[in-house]
């Protein structure tokens, strides 16, 4: 009897099994190259290819930073206070009331990451807000060791532009900065959570006659140093960490071209930031954990997730971590940490040599003027 019933539960269990392999069939794309598990994302498989082939050429360098960049560019533009009038969030609204919402101070210099990818509304059936996002999970992937960012598609086109000041700046007090962010529905720590973009970040605009300024010494992989340099001491007078101030503030690594945000700075050291900020300092899986989870958030921003799809598997599994813990560059060392946090600072090597050079280009050149395209 006992024999019979386990051959029964066998059978059940079997059964089971089949259904959900059924309903987990793949469909063939158009094409014939790729299989999708639901035939509305063969579109982004295809997206994907383009991208990386003829956009980002499969690297973490300028087009691809700019197309991260971009995403929360297009998904901060979102208020609960404001309500729908204010900006519908991830939408594409940037890309397609491009005119309006680039008079957004906040959005200095994303007009080039828009020109990039814009066209590709013309030969692909997705809309502003999906290719938005999807560019800026297939960018990351780029990157050794970001994490595979979660993408979901169906969002509708914007139908106006985002309302103008939503975009945080740089030079603003660290409390309007969280005071903008929780209007949108984030934490400061989710804030912190996102700032590891800024390890992959360069500026355009913030120091005159200069292009792709990195704001830490490894622009082109997704690792945690941009958490411990924000938290070095440079040589002159560091301005206050809340109230107006410069965008820019002093850091020991600036003569090797690297620059540092007043606003990273500020939360770097504000008491309810400053403990997740140290605690991401060579911690690789933390920081790109919340960073997927928060880059999950952001990228449904204002959206009904119940009318998406998951696609998630379009996009490309990233290239992985160089392994190398976090180290206090050459040339520096932990007498020029300057701490907020109470826990213990980990403890860390510093690099052997020459004070460091930072690479302007992905292949390690230093002369911006031959960096590819």
């Amino acid at each position: 009897m006992a024999f019979k019933l386990s051959a029964a539960l066998l059978t059940l269990a079997l059964a089971i099994s089949s259904v959900s392999a059924a309903m987990m069939k793949r469909v063939a794309c158009p094409g014939g190259k790729h299989t999708a598990l639901n035939k509305a994302c063969c579109v982004f498989f295809d997206l994907a290819d383009e991208l990386q082939a003829n956009k980002f050429d499969s690297e973490c360098a300028e087009d691809a930073h700019e197309a991260l960049r971009l995403s929360f560019h297009d998904a901060i533009g979102f208020s609960h206070s404001g309500g729908s009038a204010a900006g519908t969030g991830a939408d594409g609204s940037i890309m397609l009331f491009e005119a309006t919402e680039l008079l957004d101070p906040g959005n200095g210099g994303i007009g080039g990451a828009i020109d990039n990818l814009s066209p590709l509304l013309q030969t692909f059936d997705v809309s502003a807000g999906d290719l938005i996002q999807f560019a800026g999970a297939v960018a990351v992937s780029n990157c050794p060791g970001a994490p595979r960012l979660e993408f979901l598609a169906g969002r509708p086109n914007a139908t106006h532009a985002a309302a103008n000041g939503l975009v945080p700046k740089p030079e603003d007090n660290v409390n309007k900065i969280f005071a903008r962010f929780a209007d949108a529905g984030f934490t400061p720590n989710e804030l912190v959570a996102l700032l590891a973009s800024h390890t992959v970040a360069r500026s355009d605009t913030l120091i005159e006659n200069r292009d792709a300024v990195p704001f830490d010494s490894t622009p082109f992989t997704f690792d945690t140093q941009v958490f411990l340099e924000v938290l070095l001491k440079g040589n002159e007078t560091l301005p206050p960490a809340t109230g107006e101030a410069p965008a820019q503030v002093p850091n020991p690594l600036a003569a090797q071209g690297e620059m540092r945000l007043q606003s990273d700075f500020a939360i770097a050291h504000n008491p309810e930031t400053a403990c997740l900020w140290q605690e991401m300092i060579n911690n690789q899986n933390l920081m790109t954990s919340l960073f997927k989870a928060a880059m999950a958030k952001l990228s449904v921003t204002g959206q009904n997730v119940q009318k998406l799809i998951d696609c998630s598997e379009a996009v490309p599994i990233p290239k992985p971590a160089v392994g190398k813990p976090a180290s206090f560059p050459a040339g520096t060392g932990p007498k020029l940490v300057q701490q907020s946090c109470p826990l213990p600072f980990p403890v860390l090597k510093t690099d052997p040599g020459a004070p460091t050079t930072i690479p302007e280009c992905i292949d390690g050149s230093t002369n911006i003027d031959d960096c590819p395209s």
